[in-house]
């Protein structure tokens, strides 16, 4: 049965890197994760939340802009994190390299006052990357419990947000500073705080390390 069940767990790999390579989307090591003994997708974990933290000001307008998006689901407590089939994943990549292309990068450089999180611009930073992302997902059917904004700090100090998607088989990002889905424990970020996935206006602190309560 252990032979048996290995064949399956590769030949699973190689048929969602094969369709992704068809379609030209960048494939990276982690796509292959995908397809992985179960053992190893356990290492990739589930990001931990700790005690409640203040949504970023930006994310109070973004609210208020887009009622719909920060809107309570009663799905939302159905369920638990997304099985990630070889459609899924396609579907994942698509989305996130669709929107990276779209989007023309534009840094805010007049500080937190002036940020604004919109979706679909033709040019915007790392927060318009991740809210379209979500949208674009949401709109697919996707259940927004598993697709939530993450403030982390990159290398230069600069704080960044990406998308978190939840799956059966871990926590993945969407991030614009790169063309795959990783990971989320691939990128060296410091993680500063997350979207809740019981309400979307809500948001805790990352705790890597202490049991994950929240969900």
């Amino acid at each position: 049965m252990r032979g048996k069940a290995t064949a399956v767990t590769k030949a699973t790999a190689v048929t969602i890197l094969a369709g992704l390579t068809v379609l030209g989307w960048s494939v990276s090591t982690e796509a292959a994760f995908f397809g992985a003994p179960r053992v190893l997708k356990q290492q990739a974990a589930r990001l931990q939340l700790d005690e409640p933290a203040p949504a970023p000001m930006a994310h109070t307008r973004f609210c208020l802009q887009y009622k719909h998006e920060c809107k309570m689901r009663r799905t939302v407590f159905r369920g638990g994190a997304m099985k990630l089939t070889p459609e899924r994943w396609a579907e994942l990549a698509k989305v996130n390299a669709d929107v990276n292309r779209a989007i023309t990068p534009e840094p805010n450089t007049r500080g937190v006052a002036y940020e604004r999180w919109l979706i679909g611009p033709s040019a915007g930073d790392c927060n318009d990357y991740a809210v379209t992302k979500r949208h674009e997902l949401v709109k697919r059917g996707w259940a927004p419990r598993n697709l939530l904004l993450a403030e982390v700090v990159v290398a230069s100090g600069e704080h960044h947000l990406v998308l978190v998607i939840r799956t059966t088989d871990g926590d993945f990002i969407a991030d614009n500073l790169h063309p795959a889905i990783r990971a989320w424990a691939t990128p060296r970020y410091r993680w500063v705080r997350m979207q809740s996935p019981k309400n979307p206006q809500f948001w805790s602190r990352v705790a890597i390390g202490r049991p994950d309560r929240s969900v």
